[in-house]
Parts: structure tokens; sequence; C-alpha cells
């Protein structure tokens, strides 16, 4: 029987290597960069928001297997929500990741973080932590409509 590390290992490998939803939007409605200056992970999210609902998702950027793959799986996972629930699976997703406390997930909610299990692990490396959430926060500040970068620091 397959080791569950193993099979998160190879989630991050694949989305690390192939990653998902990686292109620009040609005219997105919400932009922001991230930067992780202690590695050196770079990303731009694109956002194109019908109302409150992201129509689509897309990434940009340059960094480890784990910050790439969690700009796969974010994107991936973010597609069709609202931005309301964007911002209920980023505290939850960040809450998992640095052992903070969980919040509840409604029922459809709680199957897309099943789909970001495999980055949980990043907690017992607190390094890590930051290239796994470096996306999420990028994402909250293109929600924000500011447009800044954001960083780890």
């Amino acid at each position: 029987m397959i080791d569950l590390r193993e099979l998160y290992q190879d989630i991050i490998l694949d989305h690390g290597r192939h990653p998902r939803n990686f292109r620009m939007i040609e005219h997105p409605t919400h932009t922001a960069k991230g930067h992780n200056p202690l590695c050196g992970d770079r990303v731009t999210v694109y956002l194109t928001m019908d109302g409150d609902r992201i129509n689509d998702v897309a990434f940009q950027g340059r960094g480890c297997a784990i910050s790439t793959a969690a700009a796969s799986l974010m994107t991936e996972v973010l597609k069709g929500k609202t931005e309301e629930q964007a911002r209920e699976l980023f505290a939850h997703f960040h809450a998992r990741v640095t052992g903070g406390a969980e919040t509840l997930l409604s029922e459809p909610l709680a199957e897309e973080m099943e789909r970001l299990e495999p980055l949980t692990g990043v907690k017992a490396y607190p390094a890590r932590v930051k290239c796994a959430t470096l996306s999420w926060h990028a994402l909250e500040a293109a929600l924000k409509g500011n447009g800044a970068t954001v960083k780890t620091e």
C-alpha cells in the first residue's frame, strides 16, 4: 500500500513540474504580486471577477516546487468560488499549515480543502510555510484591489 506521505510528495511534484493555470490573464479585473525575500519565490496572481465570483484565476512566477504547487492547487480550487469562499479557504488553509485554530468549513469547501491537504505537511518546516502561503497572500491582496506586492516577512 502506498504511503500517504509519498502520495502527497507525488502531488506536489506533479503540480510543481506541471502547474495548472500557469498563464497570464489578458484582461484581469484584479492582480497582485507576492515575493518571498528569504528564498526568492515570486508570484503574480490574476483574477477575473464576475460580481463577487471568481470567474478565472491564474498565476505566473518562479519559485520552489512547494510555492509553484501551492499556486497551482490554489487556482484549481478557487475557480467559480465567491470572494467570501476564497477568504474562508485561505483562512482554513493558513491555519492548517501554521498549526493555528481551524475554522469550520461548509461541505463544498471541505471537499476543496481535501485537495489542498498535500501541502499541509509544510507545518513541520516553518521556512516552507511561507512558500506554501505566498500565492494565497497575493490572492488576498488582489481581492483587496490594491495591486500591491506582498512580502512574506
